[in-house]
């Protein structure tokens, strides 16, 4: 058998556990009208951390909030894994937990490329698709740091590493404010315990999962938004020169301009918001981008 999270040995404060291939995944539904909208985290992120925006949206469609194999109140399992094996898992997930086709997925950075993976292999059940600052292949052309210049991030990262969990609080903190405080708690217990799972899920990113969904095919022709992330991440910042992420930041836009033109209804949308916070820093940006991708479905 799987074998459990630590922080499944509490009962989650939402949803409840499915079994899907042997292990129990959470997913946590609300409202009750169509298409559903299903969230994918980005690497480091739970289902949870989409609550601001889950109920919101549940207020005019069905929302869907989980988390993957290896994440928050999921079983364990080997991490990393392709871009495939989330959207399949996702799949079956739906499935078992009686949530019809087609969706709008939302996907965040690492989410968002096992959305697209989704869309590539399943392109009947998906409706829609919204993209928070995702994964994307031309990442892999992006410019590279200086041997130097990753020696000074070494340097910095080093008190940080030291004690991860008075660096990181604070963040968490102001990230989850406007959070229950019983759900804030467990949330920021569980992100100051479970950072090296983000690196492990993301690790072969470059690697593999860019390749793979360059590689997957056409998205199908459906409403697709991108939101591009514009503001320099507080969680980036304290490892990457600002000069740096504000280059990133240029060349992002461009290409996630072609990318939402890669499809006949796509559109790209700017943010003042970090990568990490785009969803807590412009959740109604969030909000009115996947509303206006149901009403472009159900019209």
């Amino acid at each position: 058998m799987p074998k459990p999270s630590p922080i499944t040995a509490c009962p989650p404060p939402f949803g409840r556990r499915y079994t899907v291939d042997g292990r129990q995944l959470l997913l946590h539904r609300s409202g009750d009208a169509g298409p559903a909208v299903v969230f994918l985290p980005g690497a480091g992120l739970i289902g949870l951390d989409f609550l601001n925006i889950h109920e919101a949206v549940s207020r005019f469609t069905t929302s869907v909030i989980y988390d993957r194999g290896g994440t928050g109140w999921s079983d364990e399992i080997a991490l990393p894994r392709s871009a495939a094996a989330a959207a399949d898992e996702l799949r079956a997930l739906l499935r078992t937990a009686d949530i019809p086709p087609p969706y709008v997925l939302v996907g965040h950075s690492l989410g968002g490329a096992y959305a697209r993976r989704y869309a590539q292999r399943f392109p009947d059940e998906t409706a829609g698709l919204v993209f928070l600052d995702p994964a994307h292949e031309a990442y892999a052309s992006l410019p590279r740091q200086s041997l130097m210049a990753q020696l000074r991030m070494g340097l910095t990262m080093l008190p940080a590493a030291l004690d991860m969990r008075k660096f990181y609080r604070p963040m968490f903190e102001r990230m989850l404010a406007a959070w229950p405080e019983g759900v804030r708690q467990s949330l920021i217990e569980y992100h100051l315990g479970a950072w090296r799972k983000s690196l492990q899920e993301a690790s072969n990113l470059q690697s593999d999962v860019l390749a793979e969904i360059a590689g997957g095919g056409a998205l199908p022709d459906i409403p697709l938004i991108v939101l591009t992330a514009m503001a320099i991440d507080p969680f980036q910042a304290a490892f990457l020169p600002e000069a740096y992420l504000r280059e990133l930041n240029a060349r992002k836009r461009e290409f996630y301009d072609d990318f939402a033109a890669s499809v006949r209804r796509g559109e790209n949308r700017v943010v003042d918001a970090g990568h990490s916070t785009l969803h807590t820093d412009r959740s109604g940006a969030v909000i009115d981008a996947i509303r206006d991708v149901v009403t472009d479905i159900r019209a």
